[in-house]
């Protein structure tokens, strides 16, 4: 079977949009980015403070708006399979980043950093995102060209992420246990305090990293961690390099305003991973079969199954939340709503245990 699977290496590319992308065109692409990214930082968030819900929503809207409509960008370029291979890419990256939005939240609880500081932090963290998701994809596809039954690998990745992600707990991240923030933090002097949005200090004559340092650290790894995944799953609707880079990078230059927008939301979407869990199962199948069978279901396919999938986990955990809520205010005579006392993981400033300590104690 395996020579005859790389006789057919040649017909599978038919099945995916293929197409050149001139250096000029590359770098206007990456000029527009850019522009976006330095527009948010410079016009919008220029100077730091916490943000509201509503701004969270009207930027997260924008974000969103862009992302889609750069379908249209796509179509008019390269027609309809181009254009249906973005979309799709698209809803998967911006999909599983929402757990990455989840992980985060953690993160940012429990180094106690200020809502106000929050931004920037993530402003960084998905610049180097964007370079880190570059290299995989192209790493990634120049793989798949070269050898073709890295798709049988990926196929089994993903399968493997689908398992982990559709049965872990958001709330089992343990930032004190990684490895690279542990080397950091015996490498570089470092200060418990912050100093505004800086990542360094000067302290009694020193320049110490802040715990911003550590936290912009923590993000960037968990966005590699998270990349195993994602870069595999949209691999499976893609083979072009700037169909996948594209979707990817409009799915993640948003992730800023989506975290304020669902921070603390956790509990509204208690199916959120049995989702994304059969989201990937769905692209892991469907890289297998093309590898083993040359099955190439069409790329609409795709875009319908993805988004059912995400419609039915969101309804679905509306529904159930909207159940619970009916079923305490049952439980309470006339009505009343019960008072329950903040939950917060979040210690209060001035009881922030300082990275020393964290690293100490895991010790």
């Amino acid at each position: 079977m395996f020579p005859v699977v790389l006789a057919e290496s040649s017909s599978r590319a038919d099945h995916f949009a293929s197409f050149d992308v001139h250096p000029w065109q590359w770098a206007l692409f990456v000029g527009f980015i850019a522009v976006l990214i330095i527009a948010d930082l410079l016009l919008v968030h220029r100077t730091a403070h916490e943000i509201t819900f509503k701004e969270a929503a009207i930027e997260s809207s924008v974000w969103i708006a862009i992302g889609v409509a750069f379908t249209g960008v796509i179509f008019a370029w390269h027609g309809g399979q181009a254009a249906g291979e973005y979309i799709s890419g698209y809803l998967i990256e911006k999909s599983l980043s929402i757990d990455n939005v989840f992980v985060w939240a953690v993160i940012f609880s429990y180094f106690a950093v200020p809502k106000a500081y929050q931004f920037r932090t993530l402003f960084w963290g998905i610049f180097g995102a964007l370079i880190l998701r570059a290299i995989f994809i192209f790493a990634g596809v120049a793989l798949i060209e070269a050898f073709e039954w890295v798709l049988a690998i990926f196929g089994l990745v993903l399968l493997y992420s689908a398992w982990k992600i559709a049965t872990h707990d958001d709330q089992e991240v343990h930032p004190e246990n990684n490895p690279v923030l542990k080397i950091v933090n015996r490498l570089i002097p470092s200060t418990p305090d912050y100093d505004g949005q800086k990542l360094f200090t000067m302290r009694n004559g020193r320049r110490l990293a802040t715990p911003l340092l550590a936290v912009l650290i923590m993000v960037e790894t968990t966005d590699v961690v998270f990349a195993v995944d994602s870069i595999p799953a949209i691999l499976a609707v893609s083979h072009e390099q700037f169909i996948v880079f594209s979707s990817n990078a409009f799915a993640i230059l948003g992730l800023r305003s989506l975290y304020f927008l669902l921070n603390g939301m956790q509990d509204k979407f208690r199916y959120l991973n049995v989702g994304l869990g059969l989201i990937l199962s769905f692209v892991g199948l469907k890289m297998l079969a093309s590898f083993f069978f040359g099955i190439h279901p069409p790329t609409w396919s795709s875009l319908v199954v993805i988004s059912v999938l995400l419609t039915i986990t969101m309804v679905a955990s509306l529904a159930a939340d909207k159940r619970d809520d009916a079923r305490v205010e049952a439980q309470v005579p006339g009505g009343d709503e019960v008072v329950m006392p903040p939950a917060t993981d979040q210690a209060e400033p001035g009881e922030r245990p300082t990275i020393d300590e964290h690293l100490d104690a895991d010790q």
